[in-house]
């Protein structure tokens, strides 16, 4: 029986859906049926058209009288018909209602007004742009349908009898965010920036919003800005992930890994935000398809999703000059290239003067680093460029070719010189990839990708002594070569299944040379590895479930080791406010960072890729896990991330140390146990966040006395705060940093031992000073024409002009057999501004 009415139930929906559809194929516009009515009935109607053109209306039935089609008419619209006499009738609007078809572009979430949106009535050649405070007014009207478009939001479709009211309606607009379906928060921190239901975040640059002391989305500083994410010398070069090591991230740029990661040596991201489609950052349960770190996932795509009409846009600020074309060739291509270069060799700005000063602290830049106090002048040319090109192509309805490359190059040169002598001494850094990916959709429940990649990585380095006659020669090179398949089935509408092989080859290659007294050293290592890749998803039809667990089996061929790493993330709605997140994971990495010697490199970018040799390197190993609630509700963010992470086979050579272990070479591992948690309230225009992380990081060297004791990346507790004001095309951020001191290693006496050396305490016995900033950015667009905008960015790192010591070390003054402390500073009250023209 109850079957039966179920099944009746769904008989009457169906007819009924069955019959609205024939009834609106059966609507014909109003004026004809007057006309019909007319030519019946011998009566005349006086009306203005253009009240008319809007409404299409079933015509009524011809066996009614002519007062009741008048009803029926009326009933249909919102028009009165008045008889004049026995043959004539006026038909007239609603007061209330005679303006014109107008309305307000509301942002959905925010509530504030979307300027520059296009508003189109559908089949004609009217189109209009919403203002500053999001209205809009058509100068037609038209019984056709009205499209809303804009970059940002999702388009919108309706009729223009929602806009035929007693005032100008407020249209909301949804955020375009693909995949919606796997988004928790659609404004994490500021615009453009998504949390999603798998732990990772997401940034857009191009719906980026506004963040302090930023000028544009640059990757490496905006994902500073996430709980849990610092830098504890305020560079991009040295990425410290839950009190990890910059090289325990991978980086990737569409699929291809990258090992240099900065311009200006660490203060500029390399990746050009004009270029990136899509910015992941992971900090923990990453995709089994992903290895090589055991600390975090950075996945940069700059692919686009469909074909794109053609753009270009030209930026300048005061450190660099850039430009980005999108070229579509046909209806199923596109050819995109972006190119920046710095300008600092053509003049001084205050901002690259600042970053100079901070980059060149305590190197051969400024100090000889030979313990004696010696006078010397020095002239630096310095330039940094980067450049890519991208084709992709769709070879058919089911298949795609992408081909990508990018290149990434830091160039110094110094001259020091002195009242006889004249030396030169220099330094580059350079990153070459190339990849070819090939995706091909089988049918509606299989695909299959396959991409090959190549990235090549330099370092450089000449040292000519300015005291002897002494040439230090220096390289740091990385061949890395790389093939993956991937294939993904879908088993049902709940449950989808991938699978995949991936072979990467690693050269690394060490040389070091002096000429006096002569000492020559070159050492190649290659590591050959194989990975076979399952994982399976499952996401309930309401999202309320997802969960998405892998396996990674690696096979390291001359290590002649067999790695087994499990994957899991897993996140569940509690109730309609309340989300439960828990992820976690175990990966390894062969390929890491140590240093040799503080001054290696011009002391500059001292730190070189080596390749596990499960000796003196080990494979390093990682233990993760996390558990989070995020609560959302009235405009109102709250997450909650508690983890235990464990990192091992690190070196004491790759931690950085200057200190008593800097020439050590041991082998241990760290622990970090940690909170992190996000406050965030939306008032409309205003918004602003507060985030708060605590780190407990330990290092375990078992051969050291004692063997353990504090990181050196530990930063205990993180206190960041900003307000953000958005009113039409004007952004405003106030923002400020606070965290406790880097640990560090004071010496025991002011005096040296027996035999000159520093006597330290036990390793980061001490802290120093708390860091606090205090940054502004502020934001300014102007729509010039319908195809070109004009946008001005001003920036304010340090506005109160912190002095922010960020490292400190000891060194012997042997001029007088003292002991000299060596300070490292954050920047300076620094100033930027960036100009850029998209049309």
């Amino acid at each position: 029986m109850l079957v039966q009415k179920k099944l009746f139930s769904l008989l009457l929906l169906l007819t009924f859906l069955a019959v609205r559809a024939q009834q609106e194929d059966n609507t014909i516009p109003l004026k004809t049926v007057l006309e019909e009515i007319s030519s019946k009935d011998n009566v005349k109607f006086n009306y203005i058209e253009e009240e008319l053109v809007l409404y299409k209306i079933i015509p009524p039935n011809t066996s009614l009288s002519l007062s009741e089609k008048i009803e029926y008419i009326e009933s249909k619209t919102r028009l009165k018909i008045k008889k004049i006499n026995e043959t004539y009738y006026s038909i007239f609007n609603d007061k209330g209602l005679d303006k014109p078809l107008c309305g307000y572009l509301l942002d959905a979430d925010s509530g504030i007004p979307i300027d520059n949106a296009t508003i189109r009535i559908i089949n004609t050649n009217t189109t209009v742009f919403s203002n500053e405070k999001g209205y809009f007014e058509l100068p037609i009207v038209s019984p056709n349908a009205i499209e809303i478009t804009h970059i940002n939001y999702e388009k919108k479709t309706f009729s223009p009898n929602d806009l035929y009211t007693t005032d100008c309606p407020k249209i909301k607009m949804a955020l375009d965010i693909l995949e919606l379906e796997e988004v928790v928060t659609q404004r994490y921190l500021t615009s453009g920036i998504y949390k999603k239901n798998d732990g990772s975040v997401e940034i857009k640059p191009s719906k980026f919003g506004i963040l302090p002391g930023l000028t544009e989305a640059d990757v490496l500083q905006t994902m500073q800005q996430i709980p849990g994410i610092n830098s504890v010398d305020e560079t991009v070069s040295n990425i410290n992930v839950r009190g990890g090591t910059h090289d325990q991230n991978l980086f990737l740029w569409n699929g291809i890994r990258m090992f240099q990661t900065g311009h200006f040596f660490g203060l500029i991201s390399a990746f050009n935000s004009s270029l990136a489609q899509t910015i992941s950052v992971t900090k923990n349960g990453s995709s089994a398809f992903f290895g090589e770190s055991v600390s975090s996932l950075i996945d940069i795509s700059s692919h686009l999703k469909t074909v794109e009409k053609s753009s270009n846009s030209a930026t300048v600020n005061l450190i660099s000059a850039e430009f980005f074309s999108k070229i579509k060739l046909s209806d199923k291509s596109n050819f995109i290239i972006s190119g920046r270069r710095s300008l600092t060799d053509f003049f001084s700005s205050p901002t690259y003067k600042n970053y100079r000063n901070k980059v060149f602290q305590n190197t051969v830049i400024t100090n000889l680093n030979n313990n004696q106090t010696v006078d010397f002048n020095t002239d630096e040319t310095f330039y940094f460029y980067d450049f890519t090109t991208q084709f992709q192509q769709k070879i058919s309805p089911k298949s795609e070719l992408a081909i990508d490359a990018i290149m990434i190059k830091n160039s110094l040169g110094v001259i020091k010189s002195n009242s006889d002598i004249n030396r030169y001494s220099d330094l580059g850094q350079k990153n070459l990839g190339a990849t070819i990916n090939w995706k091909t959709n089988w049918n509606a429940k299989n695909s299959t990708q396959l991409q090959t990649y190549i990235s090549s990585y330099s370092l450089v380095s000449k040292n000519e002594a300015l005291d002897s006659n002494q040439i230090l020669n220096q390289e740091n090179k990385v061949l890395d070569i790389g093939f993956q398949i991937k294939n993904s089935h879908s088993i049902s509408e709940t449950v989808t299944f991938n699978n995949g092989y991936q072979f990467d080859e690693t050269g690394v290659t060490n040389f070091d040379e002096i000429n006096s007294p002569f000492f020559s050293r070159k050492v190649k290592e290659v590591l050959r590895k194989h990975a076979l890749v399952a994982e399976g998803i499952f996401e309930t039809e309401s999202k309320n479930t997802f969960i998405k667990a892998g396996i990674r089996a690696n096979y390291f061929s001359k290590l002649a080791d067999f790695l087994i790493e499990p994957r899991i993330q897993f996140n569940q709605a509690l109730s309609k406010k309340i989300r439960l997140e828990i992820l976690g994971e175990q990966k390894s990495q062969t390929l890491s960072q140590v240093i040799d010697l503080q001054q290696d490199f011009l002391g500059i970018e001292k730190r070189r890729w080596t390749l596990a040799n499960n000796t003196t390197v080990p494979i390093q190993k990682s233990n993760q896990i996390s558990i989070g609630f995020s609560f959302k509700d009235k405009n109102w963010l709250i997450t909650i991330d508690n983890f235990y992470k464990k990192i091992t086979g690190i070196t004491t050579s790759g931690q950085g140390f200057q200190n008593q272990l800097e020439f050590n070479r041991s082998s241990g591992n760290y622990s970090v146990i940690g909170t992190e948690v996000l406050l965030q309230k939306n008032f409309g225009k205003f918004y602003t966040w507060m985030s708060y992380s605590y780190n407990d990081n330990k290092y375990d060297f078992r051969s050291l006395t004692p063997a353990e004791f504090v990181n050196n990346y530990e930063l205990k507790h993180c206190i960041s705060w900003a307000g953000i004001y958005e009113w039409n095309s004007v952004k405003l951020s106030l923002g400020c940093k606070w965290h406790t001191g880097k640990p560090i290693t004071t010496p025991k006496t002011t005096t040296l031992d027996s035999d000159n050396q520093i006597v330290y305490n036990s390793p980061n016995n001490s802290r120093l000073n708390d860091f606090f900033q205090v940054n502004f950015s502020a934001s300014k667009e102007w729509k010039i024409s319908k195809k070109m905008m004009l946008q001005v960015d001003a920036s304010v790192l340090n506005i109160l002009n912190t002095k922010n010591s960020i490292n400190r070390f000891y060194r012997v003054n042997t001029s007088n057999n003292s002991i000299e402390s060596l300070n490292t500073y954050a920047l300076e009250f620094t100033p930027n501004i960036n100009v850029k023209l998209n049309f």
